[in-house]
């Protein structure tokens, strides 16, 4: 039977049945088995190639810091920088000196002590540079560079208790209860209106 009629017929069966017939596998069975046929002509066989691999050695990279002290100044700078760039042009004027008034040196005090607890891998500690947009927590997070795995994740998240207008939640999750818990850093209060999106 030509393939032309074939398709029609597979059709013609779903249109007049609304789809509750199934067509007979025959009418299309030696469709698939053609396209099967005629895909194996595409497929390349292919040999393994060997490569041989030189060492490179990568230019060896100075620490950015070496004591806790170092560590915590290049943090605060870091830490100061994303969170005026998260808050943006609407959010940063009303909200920014509170914000180094009051959440900035509790940041700083956990910074310092993330920095003692591992101060022989001091140089491993690295600070995440993208905070989240629109409405993402992320400021910033503290991780180990060798592993990857993050040691601190410092958010802000917004707060709309009933008649009370919207507030801003810093806080910080830790790596030892696997970042469950809030850890909080201060509130800061916006106003009744809701607040623009990060970034913004």
């Amino acid at each position: 039977m030509p393939r032309w009629i074939k398709r029609m017929l597979v059709v013609f069966i779903t249109v007049f049945t609304f789809g509750l017939v199934t067509p007979p596998e025959y009418l299309y069975v030696d469709d698939a088995k053609a396209d099967k046929q005629h895909k194996a002509g595409y497929v390349r066989e292919t040999t393994p190639v060997t490569a041989v691999i030189e060492d490179i050695h990568l230019p060896y990279e100075e620490p950015k810091y070496e004591d806790v002290s170092s560590f915590v100044t290049y943090a605060m700078e870091s830490a100061e920088k994303q969170s005026v760039e998260k808050f943006g042009t609407k959010i940063g004027p009303v909200i920014e000196d509170e914000f180094r008034q009051a959440v900035l040196p509790k940041i700083e005090e956990v910074l310092t002590d993330i920095g003692t607890e591992r101060e022989q891998s001091i140089q491993n500690l690295e600070i995440s540079e993208h905070p989240a947009a629109g409405y993402g927590e992320k400021i910033f997070h503290v991780y180990d560079r060798e592993t990857g795995q993050d040691l601190i994740r410092f958010h802000v998240r917004r707060e709309n208790p009933p008649k009370d207008g919207y507030w801003f939640n810093f806080h910080y999750h830790a790596a030892p209860d696997n970042f469950q818990k809030h850890y909080d850093l201060g509130k800061i209060y916006w106003n009744r209106n809701m607040p623009p999106k990060w970034f913004s």
